[in-house]
C-alpha cells in the first residue's frame, strides 16, 4: 500500500522563511531611506554653509540684491571661488606704493595685456588680471605669460567678460580704481571665418564691462584699447584723431568703431571717465602668434616661404610699427592722467572725461624693410612672394599722429623698428629654443 509523502512541515517551513526575508527586506529598505535622507540632509547643509561663506546676505540692494547674489552663485560658484580665491584676488589687487591704484586689467594674459600689469606692479600698483584663454592662438604661450605674471604675484582670474556674475564679485570683492580693457577678439582676417566672435567680444563683452562698472562704487575710470583700424579708407596723413573714422575696412575695425560709440554712449548718461587708444601695429618680445613679424619669423627659420603685399597699384604695403615698451607708456599715461568718473550707483553726477588718442611710432615702414631686417637677425635669406593683397579688410598704410597724447600725457616713442626686433628675435629663439644660424667673424687681413 503506497502512502503520499506528508508536505505540511517542509511547506510551514518555507513560509516561515518567506517571513523572515520580508521582515528583513523592511528593514534594510528602512534603514536605507533613512542613511539616504541624513547624506541628503547633510549634502543640503553643507551647500547652505557654502552659499553663506562665500555670498553673505546683505549690503543693500533689498530683493533685487537677493536674486541676483542667487544667480551668481549658480554660474560662478563652482570657479573655484571661496575664502583663499577671494584673498587671492585682494593680494594681487592691492597697491604697494602711497596712493597707489586698484586696477582690473582685462585680456591680462594677452600680448600687451602682460607688459602693462608686470609695469604696474612694477611700480606698485595693485594689479588682479581677468582672461579667458581662447583658442585664437595657441593658448600654451597665454598659460607661459600667466605663469610670468604668477611670478610677479598678479592674480589672473580666468573667466569671461561676459560672465556678469564673475564680474560682478570681483567689483564687490575690490573698490577697483581703474580699469584697464584690454580683451577683445584680434585679428583682422579671422573676422571674415567667425564674425560672431568679434561681436560676441568686442562688443557684448566690452557694453558688458561697462554695466557692471557703471553700478560700481566707486565707479572706477577706464582706459580701453580702440585700434587704428578704426581709419579704415582715410586717407589723409599722417592719421590724426580728428580724421574720419566712419568707413571700417573690416568687421574687426568695425567693433572698433563702434566700442568708442559706446564709450561715448555711457560717459554722457552714467558719467563714466572713458579713454580709448587706437594701438598701431605692436609687436615686441611675448608677442601674437598671428602677426606677420611673429610668422614671418617662423617661417624664415623652417625655410619656409612668406608672402609679401603690394596694393592693387603696385605700392608696398607699410605700416606704423609700434614697440610694446613705448604702447605701455601710452597706457600707463593715460591711466595716470584719467579723471574720475562722476557717476555712483549708476547715476550720474556730473560731467565726466572722454579721450581718445593715437599711440603709434609715427615712422612707417614697408614690409619689405621688416623681412630685410629679420634676415640680417636671424642671417637666413627669406623665400619671398610678392603678391597683390586680398580684399580681407587689411589697409595699404598706416601712420599716426600723437601729438595730442604727447600733449596730454608725454608720449613719446623711442624704440626703431630694428631695435624692437632685436629684442623680439633674441627672445623668439630663447622661449622656442631655437638654434639660429649665427655669423661667423671672418679674421681681418692685418691678423
Amino acid at each position: 500500500m503506497a502512502f503520499s509523502p506528508d508536505l505540511s512541515k517542509s511547506t510551514k517551513l518555507e513560509r516561515y522563511n518567506s517571513y523572515l526575508r520580508r521582515v528583513n527586506n523592511t528593514k534594510l529598505l528602512a534603514a536605507s531611506s533613512k542613511l539616504l535622507f541624513r547624506v541628503t540632509l547633510l549634502v543640503a547643509l553643507l551647500l547652505v554653509f557654502f552659499f553663506t561663506l562665500n555670498y553673505p546676505i546683505g549690503g543693500g540692494g533689498g530683493q533685487n540684491a537677493s536674486i541676483h547674489t542667487t544667480s551668481r552663485f549658480f554660474s560662478s560658484g563652482f570657479y573655484g571661488t571661496g575664502a583663499a580665491w577671494e584673498k587671492q584676488v585682494r593680494q594681487s589687487s592691492t597697491p604697494r606704493r602711497p596712493n597707489g591704484f586698484s586696477i582690473l586689467v582685462t585680456g591680462a594674459a594677452g600680448f600687451v595685456g602682460t607688459h602693462c600689469s608686470l609695469a604696474l606692479r612694477k611700480r606698485g600698483d595693485g594689479v588682479l588680471g581677468l582672461d579667458n584663454f581662447n583658442s585664437y592662438y595657441d593658448p600654451s604661450l597665454k598659460r607661459a605669460r600667466q605663469n610670468l605674471l604668477s611670478r610677479n604675484q598678479i592674480f589672473t582670474v580666468e573667466a569671461d567678460l561676459n560672465d556678469t556674475p564673475m564680474l560682478n564679485k570681483l567689483f564687490d570683492i575690490v573698490p577697483f580704481t581703474h580699469v584697464l580693457h584690454l580683451a577683445a577678439q584680434a585679428g583682422v582676417r579671422y573676422a571674415m571665418k567667425n564674425p560672431q566672435s568679434y561681436v560676441q567680444s568686442n562688443i557684448a563683452g566690452f557694453i558688458n564691462l561697462l554695466e557692471v562698472a557703471k553700478a560700481a562704487v566707486p565707479q572706477p575710470a577706464i582706459v580701453w584699447a580702440s585700434s587704428s583700424s578704426v581709419y579704415g579708407l582715410n586717407k589723409d596723413n599722417p592719421f590724426s584723431e580728428m580724421d574720419r573714422t566712419d568707413q571700417p575696412a573690416s568687421l574687426y575695425a568695425a567693433t572698433k568703431k563702434a566700442g568708442e560709440e559706446i564709450a561715448h554712449t555711457y560717459n554722457h548718461i552714467y558719467g563714466l571717465s572713458l579713454t580709448g587708444l587706437r594701438f598701431f601695429t605692436v609687436y615686441g618680445p611675448w608677442g601674437r602668434p598671428d602677426m606677420a613679424y611673429f610668422f614671418f619669423t617662423k617661417d624664415i627659420l623652417q625655410g619656409k616661404p612668406i608672402n609679401i603685399y603690394k596694393t592693387h597699384d603696385g605700392t608696398e604695403v607699410a605700416r606704423d610699427f609700434t614697440y610694446v615698451d613705448d604702447i605701455v607708456k601710452g597706457c600707463v599715461g593715460a591711466l595716470d592722467t584719467a579723471e574720475k568718473s562722476t557717476g555712483s550707483g549708476g547715476k550720474k553726477r556730473g560731467p565726466a572725461q572722454l579721450r581718445v588718442y593715437n599711440l603709434g611710432n609715427t615712422s612707417p615702414v614697408g614690409v619689405g624693410r621688416l623681412v630685410s631686417i629679420l634676415e640680417g637677425l636671424l642671417n637666413v635669406k627669406a623665400k619671398k612672394h610678392v603678391i597683390t593683397m586680398p580684399r580681407n579688410g587689411d589697409v595699404p598704410f598706416t601712420h599716426a599722429n600723437v601729438t595730442l597724447a604727447h600733449k596730454d600725457f608725454a608720449y613719446k616713442p623711442t624704440t626703431d623698428l630694428a631695435t624692437g626686433l632685436r629684442k623680439f628675435v633674441k627672445w623668439y629663439v630663447s622661449y622656442y629654443g631655437v638654434q639660429p644660424k649665427v655669423k661667423k667673424d671672418t679674421p681681418s687681413e692685418a691678423e
